[in-house]
């Protein structure tokens, strides 16, 4: 038997003008799975041959076999790209010639047109090629049990990986899977943008817990960002003739909103400003100083 949504390896059995036929192991001829000339990617192949064929179902829901490589296989988490909505669900591609169906009840959160997300590759009960948002339950937490240099091998704290939002906790923390492998978590205080499902995100490893999770943070090294953010601000007020109403004293959420990042980090920035001489502030805001208007 084999597998759909899978490689399988299987024999040429018989040659047709738009094909071959590999035999599908069931003792009957007509089980026999079509690979036709265009998927066989201009391969010759002659009968006894035996060929790795992803097997799936085409647009007429028949059961064909192709060389071509799949963006996805069944059992994989995936990063995939919807191409169409219908009101019972989705279809995003994967490279072949049928897309893969996300039904509505596999939808965690609603997907867009254009926009990849993460996607688990399954099959349903119908034997069809089927996709869910739901994929925290098959992603890994690291080995914690391991020996230090076999963990750290993979990753180590100040590590830089790319993650993928898949989802939020309830305390508003970013679910983020990394290498579409492994639980990843962006704590709410630790990001000052909006992210939702499905951006790709550059993040630094900032603590590995006790069960295995990776803590993500968004953020630069402290030294990093606080000189980052000292030339965002004087970038700020240059474009602002030289002033703006935000001080140590401005709330949270404004400065959130102007300069994503937080108070604690807004206000040493100032502070590293105000000794270099480069701004003055009072109760109205903050303002460049003359010598540094230019």
């Amino acid at each position: 038997m084999v597998n759909i949504g899978e490689f399988n390896t299987l024999k040429v059995v018989r040659e047709a003008d738009f094909g071959y036929y590999l035999d599908a192991g069931t003792g009957r001829t007509s089980d026999d799975i079509l690979l036709p000339t265009k998927s066989a990617l201009e391969k010759e192949l002659s009968i006894g041959d035996e060929v790795n064929a992803f097997i799936y179902r085409d647009s007429k829901d028949r059961i064909i076999a192709t060389l071509k490589e799949p963006l996805a296989t069944v059992g994989e988490i995936a990063y995939l790209k919807v191409v169409s909505k219908t009101k019972i669900g989705s279809f995003i591609d994967f490279g072949m010639e049928r897309d893969i169906f996300v039904p509505m009840k596999e939808q965690l959160y609603t997907l867009e047109i254009g926009n990849y997300y993460l996607f688990y590759i399954y099959l349903d009960k119908t034997n069809r090629i089927a996709a869910t948002t739901d994929i925290d339950r098959y992603l890994e937490d690291l080995d914690v049990e391991e020996p230090d240099e076999i963990v750290n091998s993979k990753y180590r704290v100040g590590d830089e990986v790319t993650g993928i939002v898949y989802g939020f906790q309830t305390n508003g923390s970013a679910m983020v899977a990394i290498d579409n492998v492994y639980r990843g978590v962006i704590l709410r205080n630790e990001y000052f943008v909006d992210f939702k499902e499905g951006y790709e995100l550059k993040l630094r490893i900032k603590k590995i817990y006790e069960d295995g999770k990776i803590g993500l943070t968004p953020r630069k090294r402290a030294a990093e960002e606080r000189t980052e953010l000292q030339e965002n601000i004087v970038q700020y007020l240059k474009k602002h003739n030289g002033s703006m109403p935000f001080n140590d004293k401005s709330s949270p959420e404004d400065i959130k909103k102007v300069f994503h990042e937080s108070k604690n980090y807004f206000k040493n920035a100032l502070g590293g400003l105000m000794k270099q001489g480069i701004i003055e502030q009072d109760q109205e805001g903050t303002r460049l100083k003359a010598s540094s208007k230019k």
